[in-house]
């Protein structure tokens, strides 16, 4: 360990470590047991397992490349000043990671699944918002201020690759597609309705894992564990997605070597983007809206806490402009933070509750 390094930092180092570990032997296991439940060998080709454990090495050993690359590029992150304030110490750690950790697990997935055409179109998918990402990322590195590209750009262009997705679907997917799977084996016919439904899902998750990515190796985790659940719900009718979702899964964990806390680089818009426009596309091909809902819950509590902060302090807002705040700050992780967590506390607690709804989401998927 570094000598200059103070005893609370190499605490964190160590804890760090740890929590990642920790998560990664569990994510593995994970994997094993689903394939031994599903009757699956873990070490064939089709599994949650093998593409897992090879995505998450070959990111995680990519990284040591990139990452000193995007530190000499100066791409080092902008800290917002009005964000916490324990936050500020890191300011020029490299951002844009999602430039290797997504397109790994992209073209091995592509080609573990023989370049299966579902697979393919969630991976155009995934890459499209990645380059949404990518142009946020670069706009703000270049103006050097935590203004990309401008919110409504952005929305644009969400919506419409979010509309080529949805017209593939249209023209390559059977009509049933429009019928949400419910529990207990019924369902709920929305017809044209179920294609704005889509739209929403698709930009909304994009957004939601965006606001999720505010703290070392939150966003990566959490998105972990969902698509490995997701991965499995997807087994039995696209098994090419879930090899798509296991690689997925095992690049976000490859990612975290280098992304846990404190991390030596971030995602950026580049990976949160592309993670949620994977996750959603995965849980509409799928036809799985219903444990896609409950793998997001932490994502949507996220969201929801924005969403509650902003319009609270607008309502309450008086003669003199200000309003008053729902929360210390939002999201609710930076709620949190401000409560006296830890930053390893927040990412903690949170690996536990998507845990817990990955396994609720696994029972319902079953029924």
């Amino acid at each position: 360990m570094d000598a200059k390094l103070s005893p609370d930092q190499g605490l964190n180092i160590v804890n760090g470590i740890g929590l990642v570990s920790l998560l990664g032997v569990a994510l593995g296991v994970s994997a094993l047991a689903l394939d031994w439940v599903a009757n699956r060998s873990p070490w064939q080709g089709m599994s949650l397992t093998l593409p897992f454990l090879f995505c998450a090495l070959a990111s995680a050993a990519i990284g040591f490349w990139v990452v000193p690359l995007l530190q000499a590029l100066k791409t080092g992150q902008i800290i917002r000043e009005d964000g916490p304030q324990t936050h500020l110490k890191k300011a020029g750690t490299p951002t844009m990671g999602g430039i290797f950790f997504v397109p790994v697990a992209v073209i091995v997935a592509c080609v573990w699944s023989n370049f299966a055409t579902e697979v393919l179109a969630v991976s155009a998918l995934t890459l499209s918002y990645g380059l949404i990402g990518w142009m946020d990322d670069w706009q703000i590195l270049r103006r050097k201020s935590n203004k990309g590209i401008s919110p409504k750009a952005k929305l644009v262009l969400q919506i419409g690759f979010a509309v080529a997705f949805c017209l593939w679907l249209i023209f390559t997917q059977s009509s049933n597609i429009t019928n949400i799977a419910l529990p207990l084996s019924f369902s709920l016919p929305l017809g044209l309705l179920f294609w704005p439904l889509a739209g929403f899902v698709l930009v909304a998750e994009s957004n939601a894992i965006n606001l999720t990515d505010g703290i070392d190796g939150l966003a990566a985790g959490t998105v972990a564990i969902a698509l490995l659940a997701l991965g499995a719900l997807s087994a039995p009718s696209l098994p090419g997605l879930m090899v798509f979702c296991a690689c997925m899964s095992g690049s976000c964990l490859g990612f975290l070597a280098h992304n846990r806390n404190p991390a030596r680089v971030f995602m950026g818009d580049t990976g949160s983007l592309a993670l949620g426009g994977a996750l959603a596309a995965v849980g509409l091909l799928t036809n799985s809206l219903v444990a896609l809902f409950i793998l997001s819950g932490i994502f949507f509590v996220e969201t929801l806490s924005v969403m509650a902060q902003v319009s609270y302090y607008k309502a309450t807002k008086g003669s003199d402009g200000k309003g008053k705040r729902l929360f210390k700050m939002a999201p609710l992780h930076h709620h949190l933070e401000l409560s006296g967590w830890s930053e390893l506390q927040v990412v903690a607690f949170f690996y536990i509750v998507g845990a817990m709804l990955a396994v609720i989401s696994l029972m319902i998927g079953r029924v």
